[in-house]
């Protein structure tokens, strides 16, 4: 059969490409449109191929601006061919016209790849620690030529185009190039400049299209209720905080005074208007405030990007990009370098437990369960209806180990507060029987979750020694905070809930009641050192119903006041770093909402600067007393005193430090003003008396001891001392001699 003629001239012509492949370009479903487009060798020299839609006539230009040949439209949909006159592989650009109209577009397919193969090396092992300079989208210079590098994993795609507003968001125009042995998609898209709004058009398995996809390694992200990644330059920042990081990174932290103020960047404080604080407006008003409160470091609540306030930040969508409510990443890193200027270190809620099943998110990513595992017995959260990591796959170790080290090294950070820790550790956590899949050897323990954190701690405390990381775990799970050497999970830190839910039952009893519940306050000592723990009353104690830390008080407003701080100056003697969430610092009466400030007005009543006052000098006096903080972790730093006094609701301890004065704290918890109370002391001379809950600067009675107590030798080697016991208060004496 006879070709007619128009066959046998494309066949003569090698610079056109089978009809299906431009049929398939034209689609936007060709899997590697790197084969067609671009610059390609022939016979007769070098051909160029290009697809832009509307164009009429095109023009094939080198950089410099020479004329290199016009192009043939080959589809009148904008594909077009042709020979250009290059003596070999360069960047080009294509002189598009239609009618009166022409612009100008550099060709994403005329350059090379710029991952390489140790990269995909290093992906596949899952030993890469330099992720977040390599996935995502990052600003280059690239053959010459400026632009942004694409990359996103997604290896059970058919095809992924990045989209947006370089482009129309028409998936046809970028489609990525698949790097096969790590499943990673990556493209140099030209001319793409930072602030640009992008995300990834995937085709999965069957041709189906996905919901379009932010980045999941995005630096910056669109504010809510929009979702889009931003093309963002490589963060800038002139860091002043030499001095504090060093200092960090050369002491043992468990013998450091740590008092974390717990915020919510969001509700602390806001405009007049009711909007948010932007992070210099914030740096200009909670860095001073933490600095004059004697706090050590601020533990943010999650500020990572999340499409949903009153999730607080924990259902987050971007763990790389810092939340578009307060301003570019850029003006976080400014407000970490203003507070390490001021000695005060910056933690950061972190959630790798679960993400949110939000479309434009993680979940069945590439149109598989790709992050998650595909099981809903191990890939769905009931509790929070989120779902799992996948813990036993490589690239998503990587990616959460990677953000980890993304906070520390990009944005100096102080630490990672590892949140819901608890619900990785257990394969049955909030599950009933039949839910669950039991591990290799039967068990309900997680291994893969606790290699996770065991890397992750490894790796963190390996690359940034002055960084602490502390778990959220409630259960008994042994040695958290031990190394992974000792068979530990690493953690820096645990926070004890054991404590927080003891003793805030304790101090919600009528004093009248307390006798009888004693133990509450006793027991936290059988295993106060068996882990390195941080005491927290934090956010999750002043939410759903749970009222106010005032509210949750026994007695009348006085008894509440007086037990509130009773309760407080009894935490900042009892062994372990300290952690108060916001607004209980000055006693707030409602329970806090993310959706409004706190109530600041409340200062200008006694009672309520009197607590904030107290709170003060509680981090004041920890701070600069060694005896109350260098052993925290440790059992020889804590000795009781008074343990076995139910009657009277009455307990004593001594904290101590190698080579410091010695302090007692003594705690009276019922109302009973006892003005001749006989404690022991381990030295007889002179006592001061360096704190009183009761003094009438914090809103007490004023009973107390007149600053001093005298302690008379006994035959026992020991001292005895006969003291006044405010009502419902605590009192700290230091051995003076």
């Amino acid at each position: 059969m006879a070709k007619s003629p128009k066959t046998i001239g494309d066949a003569l012509q090698p610079e056109i490409p089978p009809a299906p492949e431009v049929a398939a370009i034209i689609a936007g479903t060709h899997g590697d449109p790197f084969a067609v487009l671009g610059i390609h060798q022939t016979d007769k020299g070098y051909c160029a191929r290009c697809f832009i839609p509307g164009a009429e006539t095109v023009t094939a230009v080198a950089l410099n601006g020479t004329d290199l040949g016009e192009l043939r439209q080959i589809d009148p949909a904008g594909f077009f061919s042709g020979p250009v006159a290059i003596g070999g592989f360069h960047p080009l650009r294509y002189r598009a016209c239609r009618g009166d109209a022409e612009w100008t577009v550099t060709d994403p397919y005329s350059f090379g790849p710029v991952l390489g193969p140790m990269d995909d090396y290093f992906v596949r092992e899952g030993s890469h620690l330099r992720l977040f300079d390599k996935m995502g989208a990052h600003p280059l210079k690239h053959q010459g030529v400026e632009g942004f590098h694409f990359a996103v994993w997604a290896p059970n795609a058919e095809r992924v185009s990045v989209v947006g507003d370089f482009n129309d968001w028409d998936g046809r125009r970028h489609v990525m190039r698949l790097r096969r042995d790590t499943g990673i998609w990556e493209i140099f898209a030209p001319d793409v400049r930072p602030g640009t709004a992008y995300k990834f058009e995937i085709i999965g398995k069957g041709g189906v299209l996905q919901p379009l996809k932010a980045d999941p390694y995005a630096r910056r992200a669109e504010l809510r209720p929009k979702n889009a990644s931003i093309t963002a330059p490589e963060l800038q920042q002139d860091w002043e905080d030499d001095a504090h990081r060093k200092h960090w990174a050369s002491v043992d932290q468990r013998r450091q005074p740590i008092s974390i103020y717990e915020v919510h960047a969001g509700s602390w404080q806001r405009r007049d208007d009711g909007s948010l604080l932007s992070w210099d407006e914030m740096a200009d008003r909670l860095i001073p405030y933490c600095s004059d409160m004697g706090f050590t470091h601020i533990e943010f609540l999650p500020i990572t990007e999340h499409p949903y306030d009153p999730s607080w930040g924990y259902q987050t969508t971007g763990l790389y990009a810092p939340t578009a409510r307060f301003g570019e990443p850029e003006g976080f890193a400014r407000f970490v370098n203003g507070c390490h200027k001021v000695g005060i270190g910056v933690i950061l809620d972190w959630v790798p437990a679960h993400f949110p099943t939000d479309a434009h998110g993680l979940r069945w990513f590439d149109g598989t369960a790709l992050y998650e595992h595909e099981d809903p017995r191990q890939g769905f959260h009931p509790d929070w209806n989120t779902a799992i990591y996948n813990f036993g796959r490589n690239e998503v170790l990587s990616y959460l180990i990677n953000n980890a080290l993304y906070w520390a090294e990009k944005f100096h950070l102080d630490g990672l507060r590892v949140d819901a820790v608890a619900s990785m550790l257990y394969l049955d956590y909030s599950r009933k029987e039949g839910e669950w899949i039991p591990n290799e050897y039967g068990g309900r323990e997680n291994l893969e979750a606790v290699r996770f954190l065991q890397k992750m701690n490894r790796l963190v405390y390996g690359a940034h020694p002055g960084v602490m990381t502390i778990a959220e775990e409630s259960t008994s799970w042994p040695k958290v905070s031990q190394p992974v050497h000792e068979g530990g999970l690493g953690f820096g830190f645990k926070w004890n809930m054991g404590f927080m839910h003891d003793t805030l039952s304790y101090f919600s009893r009528e004093p009248v009641h307390r006798k009888f519940h004693h133990q509450e306050i006793t027991f936290g000592l059988l295993y106060a050192f068996s882990e390195n723990f941080v005491l927290p009353i934090s956010h999750d104690e002043v939410v759903h119903g749970k009222g106010s830390m005032i509210a949750k008080m026994a007695g009348d407003d006085w008894q509440k006041f007086a037990n509130l701080r009773s309760y407080y100056a009894f935490m900042w003697g009892y062994p372990g770093k300290k952690l108060l969430f916001m607004g209980q610092e000055f006693a707030q009466w409602s329970e806090w909402s993310e959706s409004r400030p706190l109530d600041w007005n409340l200062l200008q009543y006694a009672l309520h600067e009197g607590m904030r006052r107290l709170v003060r000098d509680l981090n004041f006096t920890y701070r600069s007393k060694p005896a109350l903080h260098a052993r925290d972790c440790e059992g020889d730093g804590f000795e009781w005193l008074i343990v076995d006094d139910h009657d009277n609701s009455v307990f004593g301890w001594l904290r101590k430090a190698p080579g410091q004065k010695p302090i007692a704290v003594i705690c009276n918890f019922t109302p009973v003003y006892h003005e001749r109370y006989t404690v022991s002391l381990p030295a007889a001379g002179r006592w001061r008396e360096i704190l009183n809950t009761d003094a009438e600067i914090y809103g007490g009675s004023g009973k107390g001891n007149g600053g001093r107590a005298e302690a008379r030798a006994g035959t026992d080697g020991r001292a005895t001392a006969i003291i006044t016991l405010p009502p419902l208060a605590v009192i700290m004496l230091e051995q003076e001699n």
